[in-house]
């Protein structure tokens, strides 16, 4: 049966009103899938992060002078003075800027793995509102030209039959109201799970395992992307793929993921 946008939203919301849910993390009932007490407990607290990489910062970070910034183009005045960890600073990432909603851990880490290994995708729109909050809460930020999910691999899209950052990307792109490239980029190679490797390990396990698709270097060129993933962990697989667009002459590239696990 065929029904209109407007009858389909009426219809989820008769549902979820018949069919009261609990809240994912304390089993209370919900509306959503994460109630209003867990949310300001564990969801709310905004944290001050790396303008880079989005690791925590202390609470207080000086900003230059306002001479020091006054010399920086306009355009990116907003965004440069914004605080960087001294790892960022010593090693500028491939990529220019992150936003992450929540830390990586217990326990909103659960949601992602219920997402990725239990196949609730229900999961991710909440995740993709979550972020998408944490994005307009930096307007200073350029919002970038397009969205494009990190890849898996065809065999790991067999085996999964999702990819967790295409199902937190289309919601999130709604939600901001932006264009997504599903298929901008392709992972060529079946690395090894980050989260299987050695810390060391990690930049050599993913180093060429990404690809930009054939012909679509033109969408690139000049461009800001904006990738989504689930998790930042490392950073590398999101600094691998940064690289590459820089390569095909993206002008900017922003990272949006969830969850950003903190440093040991």
């Amino acid at each position: 049966m065929h029904t209109s946008p407007h009858w389909r939203r009426w219809l989820s919301a008769a549902l979820r009103a018949a069919l009261p849910s609990q809240c994912a993390l304390c089993g209370m009932a919900a509306a959503e899938l994460v109630c209003a007490p867990c949310h300001a407990d564990f969801v709310a607290p905004a944290r001050l992060r790396c303008l880079c990489c989005a690791n925590p910062l202390a609470d207080h970070v000086e900003a230059p002078a306002a001479d020091a910034r006054a010399a920086e183009p306009d355009a990116v005045t907003a965004v440069r003075w914004r605080p960087r960890c001294p790892r960022c600073v010593a090693r500028a990432p491939a990529f220019d800027a992150t936003v992450a909603a929540v830390d990586y851990a217990p326990p909103l880490d659960q949601l992602v793995l219920r997402l990725k290994f239990a196949a609730e995708l229900a999961t991710a729109p909440w995740c993709a509102r979550v972020l998408a909050d944490a994005v307009r809460a930096h307007p200073d930020l350029p919002r970038p030209d397009m969205l494009c999910p990190v890849p898996l691999s065809a065999a790991r899209l067999i085996e999964r039959g999702f990819n967790q950052a295409l199902e937190i990307a289309r919601p999130l792109a709604r939600a901001l109201d932006l264009p997504l490239e599903a298929r901008l980029l392709v992972r060529r190679i079946d690395t090894r799970a980050q989260s299987s490797v050695a810390p060391r390990e990690r930049e050599s396990n993913i180093r060429n395992a990404f690809v930009l698709a054939p012909h679509d270097a033109a969408l690139v060129r000049g461009r800001h992307i904006g990738l989504v993933d689930d998790v930042m962990t490392s950073g590398h697989t999101l600094g691998e793929l940064a690289a590459l667009l820089k390569r095909h002459g993206a002008a900017r590239v922003t990272n949006y993921v969830f969850a950003r696990t903190p440093p040991a």
